[in-house]
């Protein structure tokens, strides 16, 4: 199948830039997923420079494939990476299984914490949604623990719906 979205477009908010993935991003991603307080909510383990190289790749790869997919981050006025936000579709394997709409997610380095960038890039990507996937529902899988990100997905219309378990780990289902 054939997607009109083969990279990610570029979208524009007040204080952020949304644009495909590049090379040139692999040094803030490292950073960013290597941190051990970031890796805490989501993986457990801070990723290496390799795994954050495959990252990115699959970020390039989820646009071709699914027809949507994910964003580098960065501030408009410093260029500065901030971090990846979007949706995808990555197969969890989990109880109970997530199948039903594109997973929203975000992830922010830790000096962009605290000041509102992650909503207002997922309001971005979700609005984009709506344009483009004809307001397509969407799900987030979220750390039962990661207060900030519940905030950020009650800010952005999702709703908890289902109790899960991860890799172990206990999290909250919520759907837009």
């Amino acid at each position: 199948m054939k997607h009109e979205f083969v990279r990610a477009p570029r979208i524009e908010t007040a204080r952020l830039i949304l644009r495909a993935h590049d090379a040139d991003d692999l040094d803030g991603v490292a950073a960013m997923w290597g941190d051990p307080e970031i890796a805490r909510h989501i993986s457990g383990t801070p990723a290496t420079g390799g795994e954050c190289w495959a990252r990115i790749l699959r970020y390039a790869g989820l646009w071709p494939i699914c027809g949507y997919g994910y964003w580098a981050v960065v501030e408009k006025a410093s260029g500065r990476f901030v971090g990846d936000v979007g949706i995808a579709d990555f197969g969890r394997e989990m109880e109970p299984p997530v199948y039903e709409a594109p997973e929203a997610g975000w992830v922010l380095a830790p000096h962009a914490h605290g000041q509102g960038y992650a909503t207002e890039a997922m309001l971005a990507v979700l609005a984009w949604v709506d344009e483009n996937l004809g307001g397509r529902p969407t799900m987030c899988l979220l750390a039962a623990e990661n207060g900030a990100s519940i905030r950020v997905a009650e800010k952005c219309g999702y709703r908890d719906y289902a109790r899960a378990t991860y890799k172990g780990f206990p999290s909250l289902l919520y759907r837009r």
